[in-house]
């Protein structure tokens, strides 16, 4: 069976982390059955979208570290994935400044009409210093990162839904221009950003369609969720939340648990530490000092985004009852990564997605 059975309009959905950065998604020298090349990724696609995930999220990196040596450019990634898959939508990743909003439009609206309306955006406003350094690019304060991501998405917006747009920010301005074509999504692509500080929320709730966060509890999460949705109600606005979770299913929970055990006993010490001075630096250095990273352990941060906190780990029920539970808080999608990701993501769906539909078909009988 699999996990497209049966499933609902209010169904949680699900993503996968694709593996376009060499190193996986653990920074851990345990043994990985994931490769970062193309040929690898065109089959994960396909095995991804057989098992019943909604969406894929390319990543954006430009400098080699952290175990992460090797990084193919977002974009051009997610264009041949779509060209390799049917039905799944693919997010690429953005960081404002490297890319103009104009630059952006219309890359995304021409790879719109290629894939029949399956490519997304997922705005990262930057969390590593060094990396703009690199590139030559100028590093502003944490809220201004925030402040210059809401005018490139306002941009994004103005230039996919009208014509003759005008734009006078801060960061980007445009004088009477019009592009065509236009996506076919309507109103437009989907927009996806991230961040878990005061900054990232009140974003969120002014103007993205989604809002992913690092892995947390579920408690901890509905704190996030209820500050957004507040936040948004006045303006008629209701944010999708997406979630970051490491999932590792298997027949037993002392086997999950044995490979958590395997992952932290052979963490890459020198790149975890190295990794955590960079991001802890970008989620202390919110006014409030509680962006991402800000708390997290050791532990947490072998899994790049703290996919380990949301304990998706365990037997297929248990997983199943956990993500249901995250539903339950605001939930709307889960972002998934894996160890082995072609034969974790097959297991997922095969053992893990039927169950949760079954899980909510039942809690829905239960309210009607």
């Amino acid at each position: 069976m699999s996990g497209q059975t049966e499933q609902r309009d209010d169904a949680v959905k699900f993503a996968y982390w694709v593996p376009n950065v060499s190193g996986g998604l653990v920074v851990s020298k345990i043994e990985q059955r994931t490769h970062w090349g193309i040929d690898y990724n065109r089959t994960l696609a396909q095995t991804a979208e057989k098992a019943g995930f909604d969406y894929a999220l390319t990543q954006i990196r430009f400098t080699a570290g952290y175990g992460a040596e090797y990084q193919h450019e977002s974009v051009s990634f997610s264009q041949a994935l779509l060209h390799a898959t049917t039905r799944l939508k693919v997010l690429a990743a953005i960081l404002p400044g490297p890319w103009n909003p104009a630059v952006v439009a219309k890359q995304l609206a021409t790879i719109d009409n290629l894939t029949g309306g399956r490519i997304a955006i997922n705005v990262v406003s930057g969390w590593f210093r060094g990396e703009f350094t690199a590139i030559g690019e100028p590093w502003l304060d944490h809220d201004e990162r925030y402040r210059r991501s809401e005018e490139f998405i306002r941009a994004l917006r103005g230039i996919w839904t009208t014509d003759n747009f005008t734009f006078l920010g801060d960061f980007y301005r445009f004088h009477d221009y019009t592009l065509r074509p236009k996506p076919l999504q309507q109103p437009h692509p989907e927009i996806f950003q991230g961040g878990s500080s005061r900054a990232a929320r009140d974003m969120a709730a002014r103007v993205s369609d989604w809002y992913f966060t690092n892995g947390n509890t579920p408690e901890k999460l509905k704190l996030q969720i209820d500050d957004i949705q507040t936040k948004a109600a006045p303006e008629g606005r209701r944010v999708k939340i997406g979630v970051n979770a490491f999932v590792i299913a298997r027949d037993t929970e002392a086997e999950a648990q044995a490979v958590l055990a395997e992952i932290i006993a052979k963490a890459d010490h020198e790149a975890v530490h190295a990794f955590g001075d960079a991001v802890k630096q970008a989620g202390q250095a919110s006014p409030e000092r509680e962006g991402n990273w800000a708390t997290s352990t050791f532990e947490d941060l072998v899994q790049y985004n703290d996919g380990f906190r949301t304990n998706l780990i365990g037997t297929p029920a248990q997983i199943a009852e956990r993500i249901v539970a995250l539903k339950a808080v605001g939930v709307d999608l889960v972002l998934c990564g894996f160890l082995h990701f072609i034969e974790e993501v097959e297991y997922f769906g095969q053992k893990v997605l039927p169950l949760v539909r079954e899980l909510e078909a039942r809690n829905a009988l239960a309210v009607a």
